[in-house]
């Protein structure tokens, strides 16, 4: 499920608890994801572990696995997986999902009937869940679980613009949390490798600047700031080369500051939604280089 050590455990707890709400019906309160470095667990780009509290107040061990090909072995690796669990967590119950997302039909089996042992998991095959009985709840979170869905005759480009239109109108007073849905949607579409490129898709929307709330407070903030700088500034050099002379330029400095902070509030903001730092400089008319360092968290605005 691509680099796992770039992506927050905040991310994965929600992926957790997606997938138990609108695939697997499980009532979930409470989500911990577990290490698992310890655990001979082969594929590490699909796996979650985590201890999950049910509604009921019963924790148990929910382990899902995301794969995008039939594998013959399939059975015995998630046997695998079971025995690792086993032995670091004994205490615990442990359920086993797969959810299978490949383009073929699915082929793999639901457990191993053996001599010495009869183990079954659960398997969810998303060509049998219809996109639209997602994209038709009224929640954030099952619409880009909907990018893992059975699209019917709709293009994935189609369904990709619908889900990430509907978080920007829902969310683009919220970038940290539009941020935070854009980065699922893009590892949820990685593993289905759709080919597609989520920010390029984003950015294609249509932003109106002016409503979001950062371009008003950058503002106004700005400008109150600039102004407050300006005239210090102004003053200082008042007292040295005269009040009348050293007034003016603080002014004129202060208006240029307040200009600049306010362009740098807005390009903070459409660096949160994931916009490209060349239209950003194109909107706030900053050079590219600071819209670069301020993208590395170095710039002080």
């Amino acid at each position: 499920m691509g680099n796992k050590d770039i992506i927050s455990k905040e991310i994965f707890q929600r992926l957790v608890r997606d997938f138990a709400t609108y695939l697997f019906r499980l009532s979930v309160t409470n989500v911990e994801m577990l290490d698992t470095e310890q655990h001979r667990i082969e594929d590490r780009r699909a796996d979650l572990v985590a201890r999950v509290t049910a509604a009921d107040n019963e924790v148990y061990l929910l382990h899902i696995e995301i794969q995008n090909y039939n594998d013959s072995l399939m059975p015995q690796r998630m046997l695998r997986y079971l025995s690792d669990l086993l032995f670091a967590y004994p205490v615990l119950p442990i359920k086993q999902y797969l959810v299978y997302i490949g383009k073929e039909p699915l082929r793999m089996a639901d457990g191993l009937d053996l001599e010495q042992i009869h183990y079954r998991y659960h398997v969810i095959d998303m060509h049998q869940v219809d996109c639209c009985d997602l994209l038709r709840q009224d929640s954030p979170d099952a619409w880009v679980m909907a990018v893992l869905c059975d699209f019917k005759d709709r293009p994935p480009r189609s369904v990709i613009h619908e889900i990430l239109t509907r978080l920007v109108d829902l969310l683009r007073d919220a970038p940290p949390r539009l941020r935070e849905y854009v980065e699922i949607l893009e590892i949820l579409s990685t593993n289905r490798d759709l080919n597609l490129n989520i920010e390029e898709e984003l950015e294609m929307l249509t932003i109106d600047l002016e409503k979001l709330p950062s371009y008003r407070i950058g503002e106004r903030r700005g400008l109150e700031k600039g102004l407050e700088q300006g005239l210090e500034q102004g003053l200082e050099q008042g007292l040295e080369q005269g009040l009348e002379r050293g007034l003016k330029r603080g002014l004129e400095q202060g208006l240029d500051k307040g200009a600049r902070e306010k362009a740098l509030a807005i390009a903070v903001e459409l660096l949160g939604i994931g916009m490209a730092p060349q239209q950003i400089s194109m909107i706030t008319e900053l050079p590219l280089e600071d819209i670069q360092v301020l993208k590395k968290g170095k710039l002080d605005a």
